[in-house]
């Protein structure tokens, strides 16, 4: 039997699965600008919600299951957080933010100083983790991963889909949206650890499937364990979204090169040394660049490639994209020979 505990995890997300390339972080539109906290509550043990309005008259852009947004703070640090209301709302955004002690600051200073009333800065929606057709969908949630599932169900739910939530997580109150979830009846199954143990894999995902769609967002653990149970699935079954970069995603710093980076359509070469990202020295030359996560999970920095081999050390492109060598996240990977040309 496979089975799994569910800590809490880092609220990042946003994100692993696409569309077009190169641009597989799919804007559904290009916002940037402010909006209104209309209602704060808590939903669970150390997890606020914030609903936020568009701070003008202008509605909000349209979004799709699996979408996220970053909220830019006015400390400078920027997170991404899943949307996790109803898609189809104009008006109103929900977001859910887990209060991470050992994080990097974003969600701390979100729970002591954002309150209602307040208007934030907030970038997207970008959607890394789209929900593709399927006749039975299988969602595997662990703590405040269930936030990006939660207009996935709506959606499957709306359709008149096959579908079900396993969702786990330490306790009962660390356990976000609880009532809305008990709405669905039978189709959702929570199993809170300190009652029932480890998850039980095995015995909700069952055997291999190829009408059934698998997708799970949770920590690392969580999504470690379901890509094992998966992996005899057929190529395309799970679909999962990080809160984190996956391990192994980087080479130690002794094993990098240096390398050149021709700037097509700038007409720029820099050299990228050993320790150093793309990002960082585009960034010190100026050149204007999208970033977010550092981390190779947001999909903001991603960048088309016109020449050269890459070192993917993401955790968000799938095997086929990587394979096709035509976009790269420059906050993370690298060159694999001694020159890359990008379409910057």
């Amino acid at each position: 039997m496979t089975s799994l505990s569910t800590d809490a995890l880092h609220p990042l997300t946003l994100d692993t699965a696409t569309d077009t390339a190169p641009a597989r972080a799919r804007r559904d539109t290009d916002f940037d600008g402010a909006v209104t906290v209309q209602f704060r509550r808590t939903v669970a043990d150390g997890v606020v919600a914030l609903e936020l309005a568009p701070a003008s008259s202008a509605p909000l852009p349209t979004w799709q299951p699996g979408a996220h947004i970053d909220v830019v703070l006015p400390t400078g640090v920027v997170r991404q957080y899943s949307l996790c209301g109803a898609a189809r709302d104009p008006d109103r955004w929900r977001i859910a933010v887990l209060r991470e002690p050992d994080g990097r600051g974003g969600s701390q200073w979100i729970h002591d100083h954002v309150q209602e009333g307040d208007d934030l800065r907030v970038r997207g929606p970008r959607n890394n983790f789209p929900l593709k057709p399927a006749t039975r969908y299988l969602f595997v949630a662990g703590g405040i991963g269930i936030t990006p599932l939660l207009p996935m169900i709506a959606e499957a739910e709306a359709a008149g889909d096959d579908w079900s939530l396993l969702y786990g997580g330490r306790t009962s109150a660390s356990l976000a949206f609880l009532p809305e979830l008990d709405g669905y009846g039978e189709r959702v199954t929570v199993r809170p650890q300190d009652e029932y143990g480890m998850l039980d894999l095995a015995g909700f995902l069952g055997e291999p499937d190829p009408s059934t769609l698998v997708y799970c967002c949770g920590p690392a653990g969580l999504i470690d364990a379901v890509e094992a149970y998966c992996a005899t699935w057929p190529a395309g079954s799970l679909n999962v979204e990080r809160f984190a970069a996956a391990a192994g995603g980087e080479t130690a710093d002794g094993g990098d090169q240096p390398f050149e980076v021709e700037l097509r359509s700038s007409g720029m070469t820099l050299t990228v040394p050993p320790g150093q990202s793309v990002l960082k020295i585009l960034e010190e030359a100026g050149v204007p660049v999208l970033s977010s996560c550092e981390e190779g999970i947001c999909g903001s920095c991603e960048t088309a490639v016109l020449a050269g081999e890459i070192d993917h050390r993401d955790s968000l492109l799938t095997e086929d994209e990587r394979a096709a060598a035509d976009t790269m996240m420059i906050c993370v990977s690298r060159a694999r020979g001694g020159r890359l040309v990008l379409d910057l």
